[in-house]
Order: structure tokens, then sequence, then C-alpha cells
């Protein structure tokens, strides 16, 4: 089915423009649409959901329901008294007044609203901007505090769950095409290696659940760089954005993963892994930003996590690449056969990176506690 005949299931004044593909995501098929009559335009994002990834598309379409009603109630309530306009984006009915449409294939597509005059860049611009993405996640973590985990679906069970990607890796190295994968490659059997040595790291956040230290909250799932908008004429960060991983979760998953991202300007698709150093700077800025607002919501046990956090996540993602390579490339995108090899490598040495910086980040996050 054509993208035209697609994006009009859904009720949209106006006529269609244009559609194009839009974005740098991994997982989903994402198009910018136009819409314009006589007097107005519209800017949305059609969106295919990737049964790949998520297997239950319904549970997230359930999970966003939830997420936007409540987040969009408090944001009326906040707009007052804030420093800025915090937006979400809206669901767009179809004509049959569903929130989705699946076509012939069986494939389910949504229409979000586009968050206006922001951008969200691939890539840390500085300090100010860090600051700023800490600011988005914490007031997003703020947002959803008060959400009962129990009413939310976990659309990717086991996501951020360490030891569960340690097994899948460990599963995929015992076939055969990934041992020939493996072993067909010098770095390959390097970046194997560089597992083997954090093997008992991986448990770390695991077992400070067990042991009651660190309680499930509502996370993002996703929160990189490129999935927090700033607003093209304040500066300020305006809005998260990619909501499909929302779940219960750790707080520290997301906080981790946004430092991860935030503080490699070098970016995941690095080549020249010399220019791939984890920046202190950038670090401290986003840090003031996120903790400003979230010590208002974290415990002690939460503040102890937190570098663990920084470096196990790291280590998460690069073994999610490796692993995913060797499997074929199933599930991240690619454009070539081995873009993951390289993304794993990158984050090996970002993981490396942050270990050689330990101290200097618990300082760091002890002073602004």
């Amino acid at each position: 089915m054509e993208l035209s005949v697609l994006v009009n299931k859904f009720d949209i004044p106006g006529r269609l423009v244009t559609i194009n593909p839009t974005g740098t995501g991994n997982v989903n098929d994402t198009y910018l649409a136009i819409f314009r009559n006589t007097f107005d335009e519209q800017q949305v994002i059609l969106q295919r959901i990737n049964r790949a990834v998520f297997e239950k598309p319904e549970l997230i379409m359930d999970n966003l329901r939830l997420l936007i009603s409540h987040a969009h109630r408090k944001l009326e309530k906040e707009v007052v008294d804030s420093d800025r306009v915090w937006q979400m984006p809206k669901l767009i009915n179809t004509r049959e007044g569903g929130d989705f449409y699946v076509d012939e294939r069986g494939d389910y597509w949504r229409v979000i609203t586009k968050v206006a005059s922001a951008t969200a860049f691939d890539e840390t611009q500085g300090p100010e901007h860090a600051a700023e993405c800490g600011a988005v996640l914490a007031h997003f973590h703020k947002l959803v505090f008060d959400l009962d985990t129990e009413e939310l679906h976990d659309p990717l069970p086991g996501f951020h769950i360490t030891p569960r990607y340690l097994e899948r890796y460990d599963a995929t190295i015992a076939t055969p095409g990934g041992a020939e994968r493996l072993n067909a490659s010098m770095e390959a059997r390097r970046l194997a290696k560089f597992i083997e040595n954090r093997r008992d790291f991986v448990h770390v956040l695991q077992d400070a659940i067990k042991s009651g230290e660190l309680t499930l909250r509502v996370m993002h799932g996703d929160p990189k760089v490129n999935n927090i908008m700033i607003d093209d004429f304040t500066g300020k960060g305006t809005a998260m954005i990619d909501l499909d991983t929302v779940s219960p979760g750790l707080v520290h998953y997301d906080f981790g993963d946004a430092v991860r991202s935030i503080c490699n300007p070098a970016g995941e698709e690095e080549l020249n892994l010399n220019k791939v150093v984890f920046d202190m700077d950038l670090c401290m800025a986003f840090c003031k930003g996120y903790l400003s607002q979230a010590n208002e919501f974290m415990t002690e046990a939460d503040h102890r996590h937190l570098f663990n956090s920084i470096r196990l996540i790291t280590f998460e993602l690069g073994l999610r690449f490796f692993q995913d390579y060797l499997a074929g490339n199933v599930y991240f995108k690619t454009r070539h056969p081995e873009q993951n090899l390289n993304r794993a490598r990158v984050q090996f040495r970002l993981c490396e990176s942050i270990e050689s910086r330990e101290r200097m980040i618990k300082d760091m996050l002890k002073a602004l506690a």
C-alpha cells in the first residue's frame, strides 16, 4: 500500500502535500507528512511499528494511550509556572476512530503529531545542550513518577536486563553461524575477550533490585540524545520522543543510557576509535541538569548506583550490537554487514573510557547529590 494511501487512513485535516522518510532510528520506519489547507499546515509523523522487534504492537499503543493521557493532564497544570512550554506528541485517530491502522500484510501503522519548532540532534552540541538534555529527562521522570507501573505493559520483556543479553550472546556464539562469524574476525575475538573480562559486573543493577536497594519506576527506555527535542528558538529542552520503550524499569537505565549517548561526541557510527572518548565536561553539564530536578525523587541508594548505570548500559549496548552482528544482523537496521560490529567496537571503547574515569565521575556525582 502506498504511503499516501496509508496516511490518509488517519483523520488529518487538509490535503497531503508531501511525505518523506525522516529520523535516524534503528527500529521503526518513520515518515514526515505535511498536510495543508487554505489557512493552516499540519506536520505529522507516520510510523510502521517493527513487528520483528515489538511482537505485540497493540501493547505499545495501549502504553502510549495511557502515557499521553497522564502526561497531558499534568503538563496543562504546570504550564503557568514553568520556564518553558513542555511538549508531548498526541496520537491522531484513524477515520474509523482507532489510534492505529493494520494493513493487508498485518503491519501496524500510527500517526502522531510532530513536536513543533524543535530539533533532535544526532550529536551533543556542547555543555549547554547536555544540561538541557538532563533537564528534559529529569522532567520526564517527574512527569511519570506517579504513573502506576502495574498499568503499563512491558513491550520488550527483558529489555535492559543485562544478564539476559549475556545469555543471548552465549547462545549465539554456540550456534554454527555465530561461531563462524566470531572465529572469522580477529576484531570479533578481541571484543569477545572484552566481554569475558566483565562477566561478573553485568549483574550489578539486577542484584540491587533483588536486595531492595533499587525499585522499579516508569522509564523511557531509549533516552539517547536524538530522542530529546530542543526548542529551535529558546534553546531549552521541550520533549522526549520515541516512546515505544516506555515501561516499568529503573530510572538508572535511562540515566546511564542518556549519559552514554550525550558524552560521546563521536557518536555510535564512528570508525576511528581514537575519537571515541567519554567527555567529562558534557557529563558534568548533563548531571547538573538532571540532578537539579531528579534529587526530588532519588534516594541515597539511587545515587550510589549512578556510576554503575553509566558503565553498565554502555557495556550492554555494545554487547547487544555484537550479539546482533554474530546472529546475522536481525535486530538493528544496518547498511552493510559489518556495521553492528563497528557499533560494538565504539561502545566497548567508550566503556573503557568510562572505566578509566571512575573516580572523577563518582566524585562529581557525589558533589551534585
